[in-house]
């Protein structure tokens, strides 16, 4: 028999005994929930009342988001996210989204702000490459090799819970709305006559 003849035949071999075992894998169990705590719906951490606008309110809380090094990605009247990044080691990434809306109350001249943070955890893992060789009459063989480059790859997402945390945002919210002027009113196009 020819080498080739003998590589073909050792190829469909590998090929047929790696379809039977991906054919033999029973579907996978869902994985139980780790550290979840069921939802109390408790406002009293994510919610303060404020006897302003919502307009002022929401003015109140992106100047304090921005004392504090967020960046402002949306600054709506009645809503604001804002995000900061930090990088606690060389090989972790968090970023932490804060979104607080402002909603007005029956009377009128009162707002509640709602807020809740988002931690994204990112780390950094080496991107894999993979080469391939054509080999005449053979065919292409496919092998992976370790990157150059690094990737950040998102481990988790989780909404931040720490009730000192919100706590101490509608504190400083609370500082600032006493110095917040009602924001300016977009300009309205005039009217053709």
């Amino acid at each position: 028999m020819s080498p080739v003849f003998c590589l073909r035949r050792g190829l469909l071999a590998a090929a047929t005994l790696a379809l039977t075992a991906c054919a033999s894998l029973r579907p996978s169990q869902p994985v139980p929930l780790v550290g979840y705590q069921p939802e109390s719906f408790d406002a009293s951490a994510f919610s303060r009342h404020y006897a302003a606008q919502p307009a002022r309110t929401c003015e109140a809380a992106r100047r304090a988001l921005l004392s504090q090094g967020y960046v402002v990605t949306a600054a709506l009247p009645d809503q604001v996210t804002a995000r900061k990044y930090f990088q606690p080691d060389v090989e972790h990434h968090v970023q932490l989204e804060f979104r607080v809306v402002c909603a007005p109350e029956i009377d009128g001249g009162a707002s509640v702000a709602f807020a809740s943070g988002l931690k994204d955890q990112y780390v950094m893992r080496k991107a894999k490459d993979s080469a391939s060789v054509g080999v005449g009459g053979i065919g292409s063989l496919s092998l992976p090799i370790e990157g150059g480059m690094d990737a950040l790859v998102k481990v988790s997402s989780e909404t931040v819970t720490d009730g000192g945390l919100y706590e101490r945002f509608f504190e400083l919210l609370g500082v600032y709305l006493a110095r917040a002027a009602e924001p300016a009113p977009a300009p309205e196009a005039e009217a053709k006559e």
